[in-house]
């Protein structure tokens, strides 16, 4: 039997008109970054906002799937809700699949009947999830609502400072029409098999990417298998039939630990319950992370797996591990060196981190053995990353410092 055709893909990403989003991206450069780093399939990003749509619009139609030279994105936007529900204020991301762009315009009508489309990428708006779900059932069936980032505590569904305790609450009488979640940076598909509301549920993981850098783009991703259509994609997320997830430490995202920016003070969820979720510098309450809101939440106990878990590759981002093999930063000229003599040599980034051999990698790298020995415990999960809080990245540590940290 033929083997599938793997679509590694990100679908949650944004152009250069959300806020807090270089102001480079353009169609051109996510296409060919996208190759660099592996990826056979993008989201497009914002497809209401009225000036990317133009860009948009002139691309190529195929089966759901719209062509740049060849690249192929698949529409997709972010959304913001912000809504009182059972009398507390709710703040929640949704990413949107549409299958084509007839549809798009449909949607984008009725966003625009309900607030302006113009001013951000991801616009916010002030009804609710469930007017989300039916409002979206009505224009087309084919139509995907994923909740963003469920952890995060200010936009995610699940968020400790504006989220619900379930899909249920949230949707009520709805909750069956959301198929999947994306993890965030902050946790892993493990985390979310500890809540039994979502062992039922897809679990696909999407970078958010504000930039089109390998760094950022491709950081996290979902592999589909098979024909490369709107159909497929939307049929495997509903199916959960989807054949793994790419994932960074859930220790890398800037939300997975409790703790203040301001304060540079972050801590695990076991001594914030010592200290009361109180902030020992400002005496002021913590901005509670993942790690902590999953453990609130859970109902299986760690290491549970439910008998539809799929495979996840954990990974950091190729530049990373330059970066801290040579004691330089993400885009500095030393890094990017060594990136793109790797790049020229193995074609794309997720070659690399997944697949070279460590014997051709050597070979390549004859003076860079720490970096080969990155790539190598990089590609098992094991490198130790000090965990990000409250807006900042995790680090990761160099293999003689973990010892002493962790």
């Amino acid at each position: 039997m033929e083997e599938q055709k793997e679509i590694i893909a990100d679908l949650h990403i944004h152009s250069r008109f959300s806020r807090a989003c270089s102001k480079s991206i353009t169609i051109p450069y996510l296409a060919k970054w996208a190759r660099v780093k592996g990826l056979n399939l993008l989201g497009t990003g914002d497809f209401q906002h009225p000036e990317w749509f133009k860009e948009l619009d002139v691309l190529e139609e195929g089966e759901g799937i719209i062509y740049y030279e060849g690249f192929p994105f698949l529409w997709q936007t972010e959304i913001s809700l912000m809504y009182t529900k059972d009398g507390k204020g709710r703040r929640i991301h949704y990413v949107i699949l549409a299958p084509n762009k007839e549809v798009v315009k449909q949607i984008t009508k009725f966003f625009g009947s309900k607030g302006r489309l113009d001013y951000d990428g991801r616009p916010i708006f002030g009804f609710s999830s469930i007017e989300l779900v039916e409002a979206m059932e009505n224009i087309d069936k084919d139509i995907e609502i994923i909740p963003a980032h469920v952890w995060t505590p200010w936009f995610g569904i699940f968020g400790s400072r504006s989220g619900f305790n379930s899909l249920k609450e949230a949707f009520e009488d709805k909750a069956d029409r959301i198929h999947a979640i994306e993890t965030g940076m902050s946790s892993d598909p493990e985390m979310n098999w500890r809540i039994k509301g979502l062992n039922k549920k897809s679990i696909v993981s999407f970078s958010d990417s504000h930039s089109f850098w390998p760094w950022r783009i491709g950081r996290e991703a979902t592999i589909f298998l098979g024909e490369l259509s709107y159909k497929n994609i939307l049929k495997q997320i509903r199916e959960n039939s989807f054949k793994a997830t790419v994932e960074t430490d859930p220790g890398y995202g800037i939300y997975h630990w409790d703790g203040h920016r301001d304060c540079n003070f972050s801590c695990s969820p076991n001594k914030s319950k010592e200290i009361n979720n109180i902030c020992p510098v400002c005496n002021k309450s913590l901005t509670i992370g993942v790690e902590n809101r999953v453990e609130q939440l859970a109902d299986n106990p760690l290491g549970f797996m439910p008998q539809n878990a799929k495979p996840y590759y954990k990974i950091l981002p190729l530049h990373e591990l330059i970066a801290l093999a040579k004691a330089s930063t993400l885009a500095s000229k030393k890094t990017w060196q060594v990136y793109n003599s790797l790049i020229e040599k193995f074609g794309n980034e997720f070659n690399i981190l997944l697949f070279v051999d460590k014997t051709e990698l050597a070979k390549f790298l004859p003076n860079d053995a720490l970096l080969v020995e990155l790539i190598i415990k990089n590609r098992i999960g094991n490198i130790k990353v000090k965990p990000g809080y409250d807006g900042v990245y995790g680090e990761a540590l160099m293999p003689e410092k973990q010892v002493k940290l962790f």
